[in-house]
């Protein structure tokens, strides 16, 4: 799309009241969260509208989705809680990811496999208060696609096992290892996109330790009666430390490592955040240095093959001989 463009899918009337109830559902997921301390002020703030449309928006909180809401004077609070089970994602991230779904047939390229996880997310973590509003706001979803049908359900079980903190039983592929199988019961912490598929953080019982799981490679799973607790100082970032990608198991020690991209590819690579330590240096001929303290993956390996001669790797001395290595088994693979 061209900058400064906005393309209008739907309509306007829609897409406002999409907006609304994202902005009303993370309302009360941030009171919940934080009792007494949101007043209408502070949450016109917040959210950039008027304190008569947070007004509106509070009276459609209490009166449409019958919550207990009252203020004493010092903040919004519940007097009884909404079920609000742990989210990696934002209500209006959430809707986003359901919008996306709504528009895929008439959008070319887009994986409907993808779009479908968005429904069954929103299928097995929005709470029960909500779903006539959320229904109200996007009632013209198309089904999804029946290819999309076993990620569907694993993604909606696993959520399903998040939220209510429940064991799970899964048969999985090891792609690592042979493509051996083995059945495991782990703890789901977190679910993430990554690619184009979903990974699964759980604490696995046959490892005693947090691993991450490739959706598409869980061949069979059931939840289980047994409950579990996410740890509290459980943090998803310090998980997976200085790992370029989510495959920590495949990673070399942290290093650093230093890139030069042609002016082409270097503005591109410029525009995104690739990693947490990154650090960006622009020559006066228009190349572009990348500087990175990370562990080596073999994703982070076919990352740079993507541009071939558009970058030159300063260091490592060893992953130049690495990257060398696959070209040439590319070479004679396309040369056969």
């Amino acid at each position: 799309m061209e900058k400064g463009k906005q393309t209008n899918y739907g309509g306007g009337g829609r897409l406002e009241e999409i907006r609304r109830t994202a902005r009303i559902l993370d309302i009360v997921q941030n009171i919940a969260i934080a009792p007494r301390r949101w007043t209408r002020k502070a949450l016109a703030a917040k959210y950039e509208v008027s304190e008569r449309q947070i007004q509106k928006d509070l009276t459609i909180i209490r009166y449409r989705l019958n919550l207990d809401l009252e203020n004493e004077g010092d903040g919004y609070f519940f007097k009884k809680i909404p079920r609000l089970p742990t989210l990696s994602y934002t209500f209006s991230e959430a809707i986003a990811l359901l919008l996306a779904a709504r528009v895929a047939q008439t959008l070319p390229g887009i994986d409907s496999a993808e779009l479908a996880s968005a429904i069954a997310r929103l299928e097995s973590l929005f709470p029960k208060e909500t779903i006539p509003l959320l229904r109200e706001a996007i009632d013209d979803i198309p089904e999804y696609f029946a290819e999309s049908e076993d990620r569907l359900k694993k993604l909606t079980l696993l959520h399903r096992a998040l939220a209510d903190k429940k064991q799970v039983k899964i048969v999985y592929k090891t792609a690592s290892r042979g493509n051996m199988v083995s059945t495991r019961i782990v703890e789901p912490y977190r679910i993430i996109p990554y690619l184009k598929t979903w990974i699964l953080i759980a604490f696995c019982h046959s490892r005693k330790e947090i691993r991450e799981f490739n959706i598409d490679r869980i061949e069979k799973a059931e939840i289980l009666d047994s409950s579990y607790e996410i740890p509290s100082d459980f943090d998803l970032d310090s998980f997976f430390g200085n790992t370029w990608g989510v495959y920590r198991q495949c990673s070399r020690p942290p290093e650093e490592v230093e890139l030069e991209f042609e002016p082409e590819s270097g503005c591109w690579v410029a525009e995104g955040v690739w990693h947490k330590s990154q650090k960006l240096y622009f020559e006066d001929d228009g190349r572009v240095r990348l500087k990175l303290f990370i562990s080596v993956s073999p994703d982070f390996i076919c990352w740079l093959l993507h541009f071939g001669w558009r970058v030159k790797i300063l260091k490592p001395e060893w992953l130049k001989k690495e990257v060398k290595k696959e070209l040439m088994k590319a070479i004679k693979s396309i040369c056969k």
